[in-house]
């Protein structure tokens, strides 16, 4: 389900929506003309009614007011505002868990506001990376971390109607910020990678290896000129790739490996581990048309690691169960997907995604986690960064926009945007930056 659709659980960041961000304040005198046409339009769907009674109810209990005329007092005083913000930071260090003084409670919540301005800084700073001037944020939005005053200048005419979206936009950003950092501490996630990292150093890579110690290679790569796949690759020395000259249709690509034992062999694997961050949680929450971070992010821990060859990846994977037993763990594999063999097609369910992907995926529960594996050979690898609609910035681009989130996030009428237009510039920028 679209977070566009009418049946979204966001239907209160929609600008095509009942609660759309209009040019001015909501008038809160009850039969202005104003409120009759929006009452009349919120009635044309019961789902909506249900949605409006609830998001009043919480507001009025968050502000700790009865009307919406009330608001304007609380506009208007700021020592009453001070005095609603105090208890709005126990009513929501309760509602997520937070333990701790009144102080250590208000950076929680401002770490959330933070997370809130990353997400938008991320979109910023690559999807979006040429339209910086279009989606940056007021500057007053992004300095207030309080939600009591984000909450007002939803209802301060004295605010633009970019600034007032912007304000709601945080909030419900901070909300899911929020909800994932419950999560996080309800699960031990930090204690979890932390784990996961110390099982790959003592039980995983070879014991010859110091940690954290790498051996630099450069993949050598021959790219077809119709879509950019793959057709042949060499592994090189640094030195080798020094004296290579690459015409067009040809990459250097460096990886950092390090090397697992297997019986007398030493196989070298290039791995990349990754927690992810509270903003890519939140963005994925977004595509998902989810604000339950246990149901839609299930790859909080993920290792991707490429190997010269799907023989190699098959040593790998008995040597991880091998390890797990000498960690003195079962280890199970859940979900898998194997799309490395010759004419199987990858058949991926997330929004954006291409069926020339090919990988062997899985899920590695053990020790009390569970692991999110991706495994490439060179070659997949290869195509999964540079081949034309699969490479993963390609991948990026196509599910931030396919999904609704970019025109959720930023819709056409405020940030003056033309989505698909957009959509194709960017993709043809990315191209542009992996063929160049």
């Amino acid at each position: 389900m679209s977070v566009l659709s009418p049946s979204s659980i966001f239907t209160s960041m929609q600008q095509e929506g009942p609660f759309a961000v209009q040019k001015t304040a909501l008038n809160p005198h009850p039969f202005s003309q104003e409120a009759r046409n929006w009452v009349k339009n919120l009635h044309k769907d019961s789902n909506h009614i249900s949605k409006y009674r609830a998001l009043r109810s919480q507001i009025f209990e968050f502000l700790g007011i009865e009307t919406f005329a009330e608001i304007d007092q609380l506009l208007h005083d700021p020592a009453l505002r001070q005095m609603r913000s105090e208890r709005a930071l126990h009513l929501l260090g309760n509602m997520f868990g937070i333990s701790g003084t009144r102080k250590e409670i208000e950076n929680r919540v401002h770490e959330y506001a933070r997370t809130a301005d990353t997400v938008i800084h991320s979109l910023k700073g690559k999807i979006l990376a040429p339209y910086g001037s279009f989606i940056e944020t007021t500057n007053e939005i992004e300095m207030a971390n309080n939600p009591i005053e984000l909450i007002l200048i939803m209802f301060d005419d004295r605010y633009h109607k970019k600034a007032r979206f912007e304000a709601r936009r945080k909030l419900t950003l901070m909300t899911l910020a929020g909800s994932i950092d419950q999560r996080e501490r309800e699960t031990e996630i930090a204690d979890k990678f932390s784990n996961f990292l110390g099982f790959l150093n003592s039980y995983v890579w070879s014991p010859d290896l110091k940690i954290g110690e790498l051996n630099p290679v450069y993949l050598h790569s021959i790219h077809d000129p119709e879509n950019f796949h793959c057709t042949d690759v060499q592994v090189l020395s640094p030195q080798q790739a020094d004296a290579i000259q690459l015409p067009p249709g040809e990459k250097l690509t460096l990886l950092k490996r390090r090397r697992f034992t297997l019986g007398h062999r030493n196989i070298p694997i290039y791995v990349s581990i990754r927690k992810k961050p509270p903003e890519a949680k939140v963005l994925k929450l977004l595509r998902k048309n989810e604000k339950n971070p246990a149901v839609a992010v299930d790859d909080e821990l993920g290792l991707m690691a490429v190997l010269d060859n799907i023989s190699d990846i098959k040593s790998f994977q008995q040597h991880l169960t091998r390890s797990a037993a000498n960690a003195n763990s079962l280890m199970v594999l859940e979900d898998i997907s194997d799309t490395l063999t010759e004419n199987t097609i990858y058949k991926g369910h997330a929004v954006g995604s291409s069926s020339q992907t090919p990988m062997l995926k899985f899920f590695a529960r053990l020790g009390g986690m569970r692991v999110e594996l991706i495994i490439h050979t060179n070659q997949t690898f290869l195509n999964y960064m540079y081949q034309q609609d699969v490479a993963h910035n390609e991948y990026e681009v196509k599910r931030i926009f396919d999904s609704g989130v970019i025109e959720l996030l930023f819709p056409r009428d405020i940030f003056h945007l033309d989505h698909q237009k957009t959509r194709s510039e960017m993709i043809r920028f990315f191209r542009k930056q992996i063929e160049s």
